[in-house]
């Protein structure tokens, strides 16, 4: 039997395009897991230890064998010590603004973010897009978080990012 046949019995299903639409759609967005946290290959801070910017003062990369999830994201830690610190107290140690980068936020849009472009200001995490971005950021601290504490609850809701 010819498999382009238009009499093959594989060829021949009952699917209507409306069908086969609802179905790719189904497939492509029922296992999309909506998360918090802005994420490159499905970590948060691309990896990196959300702890470390605290307690080194420094981004350190983390490692797949210390995880843990936090509101649909999830992250990687340097230690076993650092996931704990995480998980005991998330909101403490949690990237503001679901990890965005700040200064996008305070104009308004989501931006990817750079993470080794970091300020800890007032016991909280803030990313941005570039050094050449925080330095920007740096110029205005509490002018661009208050701008950009008003913008996240709008902007949270989008789903475009900057790149």
């Amino acid at each position: 039997m010819n498999p382009m046949d238009h009499n093959n019995p594989m060829l021949n299903r009952n699917l209507s395009l409306p069908a086969l639409l609802t179905y790719l759609f189904i497939s492509l967005f029922s296992n999309v897991d909506a998360s918090e946290f802005f994420e490159r290959n499905g970590l948060a801070i691309e990896g990196y230890d959300p702890v470390a910017y605290f307690e080194e003062h420094k981004p350190v990369a983390g490692s797949a064998q210390y995880t843990t999830l936090y509101q649909g994201s999830r992250f990687h830690f340097a230690s076993a010590t650092n996931r704990d610190l995480f998980t005991a107290k998330p909101e403490k140690y949690a990237p503001q603004y679901g990890g965005y980068c700040a200064y996008g936020m305070a104009k308004g849009y989501k931006a990817k973010i750079d993470p080794e472009a970091f300020t800890v200001i007032h016991g909280k995490l803030y990313l941005n897009y570039s050094d050449a971005v925080r330095t920007r950021w740096l110029s205005d601290v509490p002018g661009y978080i208050q701008r950009a504490d008003a913008n996240w609850p709008e902007v949270q809701k989008h789903t475009k990012v900057q790149e």
